[in-house]
């Protein structure tokens, strides 16, 4: 069962990394203005979030801190879903 829970734990900070490169790539080619930079910004770096506090939780101390950077993913990737749905 750990060894299940390794692999799957690796795929998915693989498939967090490559979600970040999709979105550097869409963010790149959105229109280039004044009114778009800070949500492009904020997209890509709620985005880039989530894998990175993915990879955190992975390399808790506790159980409690791995629930506390997996509510932070949540967060990021609730915020990227509003960005992306409402962009």
């Amino acid at each position: 069962m750990k060894q299940n829970n390794k692999a799957f734990s690796k795929s998915l900070e693989k498939r967090t990394k490559q979600f970040t490169i999709r979105i550097y790539r869409l963010v790149g080619q959105f229109e280039y203005s004044k009114s778009n930079q800070a949500l492009e910004s904020q997209l890509f770096r709620s985005a880039s979030s989530i894998g990175a506090n993915y990879r955190e939780a992975n390399r808790s101390r506790s159980k409690a801190d791995f629930r506390s950077k997996i509510r932070i993913c949540e967060s990021e990737a609730s915020e990227t879903f509003y960005l992306v749905r409402n962009y």
